[in-house]
Formats: C-alpha cells, structure tokens, sequence
C-alpha cells in the first residue's frame, strides 16, 4: 500500500504540477477486502480532488507562509472566524463562502483536465 500510494502520488503530482497546481499533500483510503491470503487491495474513499489534498496554483506559491489554494482551505479559514466549538451541527455556509469554494474546485478541474464543467 505504501509504494502504491508513493507512486500514485508522484504520477499525479507531476501531472498537476505540468497544468500549474502543486498538490502540496493528499491522502488515500486504502483496504482490503476479500479473505486472508487472498484479499485485494481497494480505494476506500476519494482521491486526488480537492475535498482529499492540498492544491496550490505553482505560479502563486511562496515558501513559509499561506499559499493561495484551490482546496477547502477557504472554508476551513471561514470556520476559524466563527465561535464554534467544532462539534456537530456544523454551521451552515454562507452562499458567497460556498460559491468562492465552488469557483475554487472548478478552477482547478478546468486547469487539471483542459475542460470546463
């Protein structure tokens, strides 16, 4: 799983990075499924989108600080202004929070895929 999720990694990474994203971090839901000595390895859970890593724009990243991003990390800096405990019910969005958000993840998916939604 490991070498799997290192080689995934490094393809995907390459590929955003030659369209302008640096996808900073991601995760990967991996199981298996199947009986011992014969199980199959499965992807759990997403992968590679924005709700799974951190995409930042390569031609606004400036070392040691925030970077502009096309992930949920707006979101995520919306929470932190609230007095929330961080328990559900999670507060709702506001609609401009959510359309910036939006713009975001189609942002990236037109420069990742060359199409627009």
């Amino acid at each position: 799983m490991r070498d799997l999720s290192l080689a995934l990694y490094a393809q995907a990474s390459e590929w955003a990075e030659s369209r302008g994203i640096i996808i900073a971090d991601t995760k990967f839901e991996l199981g298996l499924i199947g009986d011992e000595g014969n199980a199959q390895m499965i992807l759990a859970d997403e992968a590679l989108t924005p709700d799974s890593s951190r995409f930042w724009p390569r031609d606004g990243y400036a070392p040691g600080g925030p970077q502009p991003s096309f992930d949920k990390q707006f979101v995520r800096d919306y929470l932190e202004t609230l007095d929330w405990n961080k328990q559900p019910p999670a507060p709702a969005l506001p609609a401009d929070v959510v359309e910036r958000t939006s713009g975001k993840y189609l942002e990236a998916y037109r420069l990742l895929t060359g199409r627009s939604l």
